[in-house]
């Protein structure tokens, strides 16, 4: 049976598919997903499309030429998570190593597997000793290869290190692949050395260049901070394919991180894009961001922090009196409504008479002016004692039952 090409059809209906890399660049992050972890993460992740999770996510599941336990993580996730995702496989631009990936996803629905191929001369010099255009020429092998092997998979082909290769030639390159059977061409920036001025070019001149029937897909490193920027001038030059990694985590700095793209192309289209424009079948849960995020951290080691954006401790977190009375005034976003944020406020060296009034009640204490004057003043010197802002709940709970009880003695 022939699966048709759902991934290619959502972004030539310009609709966005997202390809997922935490689980197979990450891994050149110094992380390690356990098979299990990878199953799971590949069906959450797909569930928050509902119906249409394969679709608009292809999940890059491993690269089976590492070894044995790579190779069964990678079929495990296009096994059992096939009809949340479209499952990838990863592989050399060797004929060993693509029918060994295209045998690791065989048998799953929308399987496809992505031959990294290199297009720059530089590039090709490292990886096979020729040059960008032998390299490409013999891809055209390599994806014929994947369609006639009678295995339904879909190749993809990712053009590593394209902003240093000739965009005439990768053009001509993304159209003959895509004529023979290639289902996406990946544009990877392989050392992050891209400006968001280039970006949107770079883009755009490939999309005028190449056949109308070319699907490009961003693989964007984050080395100088503009992995997310150079995303979205991609998208803004009418890409609909964009590669992500949960928390940023891949390759030295890391690439664009999923959530924060997921929520940019779901929340803020509208001002990205103009109005009207429809990125999705099914539009994610944004909800889901927060408890991805941290299910990937604790399997991964990675922090979230307070200054991580979208999924950040800090998020949806009040500490000072303006911003307690009128938090819409001082935030981007209702955390609650779309992230499912509960707001906290935090009792820090910078609390307000409301503030502390508001955790006080928080944990059952109603306080008379004068107990409220002291313990502000407790609050803040504790803090400076302890070097830390934040006074956790338990030890603001045992200051003021310490109060109470001197008062009661007294």
């Amino acid at each position: 049976m022939t699966y048709p090409d759902i991934v290619r059809e959502t972004a030539l209906g310009g609709r966005v598919v997202l390809w997922e890399e935490s689980a197979r660049d990450g891994a050149q992050g110094k992380t390690l997903m356990s098979a299990d972890f990878r199953v799971e993460l590949a069906r959450t992740q797909g569930a928050m499309f509902g119906a249409d999770g394969p679709r608009h996510v292809v999940f890059a599941a491993g690269f089976p030429a590492v070894c044995r336990e790579e190779f069964e993580a990678t079929r495990r996730v296009a096994l059992e998570a096939g009809d949340r995702v479209s499952p990838a496989a990863v592989c050399r631009a060797t004929p060993e190593d693509v029918l060994q990936a295209c045998r690791c996803v065989a048998g799953a629905r929308n399987a496809r597997v992505m031959i990294v191929v290199p297009a720059s001369d530089e590039i090709a010099d490292a990886m096979v000793h020729g040059t960008a255009a032998e390299a490409l020429r013999e891809a055209v092998g390599l994806v014929r290869l994947v369609v006639e092997s009678g295995m339904d998979v879909v190749p993809d082909v990712c053009f590593a290190d394209a902003p240093r290769g000739d965009v005439a030639l990768m053009a001509v390159a993304a159209t003959e692949l895509t004529a023979v059977g290639a289902g996406l061409i990946v544009i990877a920036d392989t050392t992050g050395d891209m400006l968001h001025t280039r970006a949107g070019a770079l883009f755009g001149e490939l999309r005028a260049r190449a056949g109308a029937d070319v699907v490009f897909v961003t693989h964007l490193h984050n080395d100088l901070g503009l992995g997310l920027v150079n995303t979205l001038e991609a998208v803004r030059a009418g890409v609909r394919g964009v590669s992500s990694s949960w928390l940023g985590v891949a390759e030295r700095s890391g690439m664009v991180a999923t959530e924060q793209l997921l929520f940019l192309l779901a929340y803020r289209a509208d001002e990205l894009l103009g109005a009207g424009v429809e990125l999705w079948y099914t539009a994610p849960d944004l909800t889901r961001l927060p408890v991805i995020a941290r299910m990937v951290a604790a399997e991964t080691g990675l922090p979230i922090t307070v200054t991580t954006p979208i999924v950040g401790t800090g998020v949806g977190t009040i500490s000072t009196g303006t911003p307690f009375v009128r938090p819409a005034t001082f935030q981007p976003f209702d955390p609650k409504a779309v992230l499912g944020i509960e707001p906290t406020v935090l009792l820090t060296h910078l609390a307000s008479g409301r503030v502390l009034r508001a955790v006080a009640s928080r944990l059952g204490y109603e306080l008379s002016k004068q107990e409220a004057f002291a313990a502000l003043a407790w609050v803040k010197s504790e803090a400076f004692r302890r070097n830390h802002p934040v006074i956790p709940d338990e030890v603001f709970t045992d200051y003021l039952n310490t109060l109470r009880e001197s008062a009661a003695v007294a």
